[in-house]
């Protein structure tokens, strides 16, 4: 009978090692800690991703049965409590259970300029970056690449990440410049329209946006947190699954937000 072929293995010490020199933590004033959040067993075969380290995640990646968790929203922010009772207590705990090793990158993972969040939205909205804006350099902005008005934007939002955005669409005005940056980026408003944007587009929408948007004609397009969010993770964890030859499985929790 034929021996079956091992499958590629890696220390999870060199992983962490190569996703710090990919995402570069050290460049960035963060809301939590990057990188190694829960440590597991010391060798690596199956690593699954998502946006979010939540209980239900966690038990998907148990069940697929991962070596590596990799998110973008981890366990630990900053101003937390920190005790490990409640609702932190039992997903720290089924990760130590199951000696199951647990890696966040938030705005490391966010700015990349190819496995970032920003970089894989704009990719699956047709829009490509030519400058930064905002603090820390997190917001995109490029050329609007034909999409004529705010209107025609949403359209291509909705196809892109099936869900329809809210619209405030400014004053209509044929767009050149249209700028993003994904998640809870509408305090990056300001500084979009600063930019040079015609409209800008993230995750979240606030109380003030509204006024900006009506009193500056700049559009605003809040097109979920989640739903912009989905694609920085699994492309980061890719890039280390292809450098050590490690499987790689992307698990999507859903998430109206």
């Amino acid at each position: 009978m034929e021996e079956k072929e091992a499958a590629p293995v890696a220390e999870l010490k060199e992983i962490d090692a190569f996703l710090k020199g990919l995402l570069k933590p050290e460049a960035f004033r963060d809301y939590g800690p990057n990188g190694l959040q829960v440590e597991g067993r010391p060798e690596v075969r199956r690593i699954v991703s998502g946006v979010s380290a939540s209980r239900e995640f966690i038990d998907a990646g148990i069940a697929a049965g991962a070596d590596l968790l990799f998110v973008h929203h981890g366990l630990f922010w900053r101003g937390q409590d920190g005790r490990l009772t409640g609702w932190l207590g039992e997903r720290v705990r089924r990760l130590m259970k199951h000696d199951l090793s647990l890696v966040a990158y938030h705005l490391p993972l966010d700015a990349h300029a190819e496995f970032g969040n920003n970089a894989q939205l704009g990719l699956r909205l047709g829009l490509v970056a030519d400058a930064r804006f905002g603090e820390q350099d997190i917001g995109f902005i490029g050329p609007a690449a034909g999409i004529a008005d705010a209107a025609a934007l949403a359209a291509r939002v909705e196809q892109a990440l099936a869900r329809t955005p809210l619209l405030l669409p400014g004053d209509g005005r044929p767009l050149q410049r249209i700028a993003w940056c994904t998640g809870g980026g509408q305090g990056y408003f300001e500084a979009a329209i600063a930019a040079g944007a015609d409209a800008f587009l993230t995750g979240e929408v606030s109380e003030p946006q509204a006024h900006l948007a009506h009193e500056t004609g700049v559009a605003f397009l809040a097109c979920g947190h989640h739903a912009t969010e989905r694609y920085g993770a699994p492309a980061a964890a890719a890039a280390v699954a292809a450098h050590f030859g490690l499987e790689h499985r992307f698990i999507e929790i859903v998430n109206p937000v």
